[in-house]
C-alpha cells in the first residue's frame, strides 16, 4: 500500500539512446520503485515522449528536491519536462452556460472519486444552472456577457480563479469564445468540448444539419483551448451510431450522452497528468 503518493515524470526531448536507462538508473540509485512507464517516438520529428512514475515511500531523495536532482539529466537531453505529484489534488473551475449535461456528469465522477480533483467554483453567463451547484454547495458565479462588457467580465473572471488558485478551467458547454488574453493565463490548462460536425456542419442547429444530410455517426471533440477556434490540441475523440430511425431529438441526445463521455474522460486524463501536447497534437498515456 503506497503512504505517501508517488512521483510523475513527463517529459520529451530528441530522441536518442540512453535516455531511458539514464532515467530509470537515476530512480534506482536513490531507492525508488517504478510502478508506471510509458514511452513513444515520433519518428517524424525523432521526438522522444515519456511518463514514468515511481513510489515516493522509500525514495531517498526529499520531494522537493527531486527536479533539482534530476535537472542534470534533462540537461544533458534537451529534455521539456515536469514533475508532479499523485497526492497534489488539481483545482478545477467549471464555466458553464445553459446546458447541463457535461455539468452534471463531471459533479457526479467528482462526487464519487472517479475523477480525482477540487471543484471550488462555477462560472457561468446565465442564472440557469445556479441550483446546481447550490446542491453540490459549490459557489457560483454569475457573469452575464454581452459584446460591450466582455472584456470587463473576463478580467473579473480571471481575478476570482487568481483567487481560487484554480489549476485547470474546464468549458462544461461555455457558450462563449475566450478572448486572447484570458487564454493565455492557462495555456493547455482550458478544456473544451465540441460536436466533431466542425467544420462539415458550422452554426446554428448542427444536429439538424446532420439529420437533413442522413449522417451515420455522429461524435464529439474534447480539446485544449488555443487563440484558433475550436482548433486545440485534441486530447479525446468518440463516436456514436445513428440510423435513419433515430429523429433530430435522438440525435440531440446520442450527442450529449458522447459530449460528456469525451470531456469527462480529457478532464480525468488531464488530471492525472497522462497528457503531453506537442505542437499542436497531444501524447496521451491511458
Amino acid at each position: 500500500m503506497r503512504m505517501s503518493g508517488t512521483a510523475i515524470l513527463l517529459l520529451s526531448c530528441p530522441d536518442q539512446k540512453g535516455i531511458v536507462a539514464e532515467i530509470a538508473s537515476f530512480i534506482y540509485q536513490y531507492d525508488g520503485n517504478i510502478v508506471h512507464s510509458d514511452q513513444h517516438t515520433d519518428v517524424e520529428t525523432n521526438t522522444f515522449f515519456m511518463r514514468i512514475e515511481w513510489e515516493l515511500e522509500g525514495f531517498r531523495i526529499p520531494r522537493e528536491k527531486i527536479a533539482q536532482a534530476f535537472s542534470f539529466i534533462a540537461d544533458k537531453f534537451s529534455m521539456d519536462w515536469r514533475l508532479v505529484f499523485s497526492d497534489e489534488v488539481p483545482r478545477v473551475a467549471i464555466m458553464v452556460s445553459k446546458f447541463d449535461h457535461c455539468l452534471y456528469d463531471l459533479l457526479l465522477k467528482w462526487q464519487s472519486k472517479e475523477i480525482k480533483m477540487e471543484i471550488p467554483l462555477i462560472i457561468s453567463n446565465h442564472e440557469d444552472l445556479r441550483p446546481v451547484a447550490d446542491y453540490y454547495h459549490i459557489p457560483y458565479y454569475c457573469f452575464p456577457v454581452t459584446p460591450e462588457t466582455k472584456t470587463e467580465v473576463e478580467r473579473e473572471e480571471l481575478k476570482i480563479l487568481r483567487e481560487y488558485t484554480i489549476d485547470t478551467v474546464v468549458l462544461a458547454r461555455y457558450m462563449q469564445v475566450l478572448s486572447t488574453d484570458f487564454i493565455r493565463e492557462y495555456p493547455n490548462r482550458i478544456i473544451n468540448i465540441h460536436h466533431s460536425f466542425l467544420p462539415a456542419f458550422v452554426g446554428a442547429k448542427p444536429y439538424h444539419q446532420a439529420y437533413a444530410r442522413g449522417v451515420k455517426i455522429i461524435g464529439a471533440t474534447s480539446h485544449y483551448v488555443t487563440e484558433e477556434l475550436d482548433n486545440g490540441p485534441i486530447i479525446v475523440q468518440d463516436v456514436i451510431a445513428v440510423s435513419h430511425r433515430d429523429s433530430i431529438h435522438d440525435m440531440i441526445n446520442k450527442g450529449k450522452e458522447v459530449e460528456k463521455r469525451v470531456l469527462s474522460r480529457a478532464v480525468k486524463l488531464h488530471t492525472e497528468n497522462k497528457v503531453l501536447v506537442f505542437h499542436n497534437k497531444t501524447v496521451v498515456f491511458d
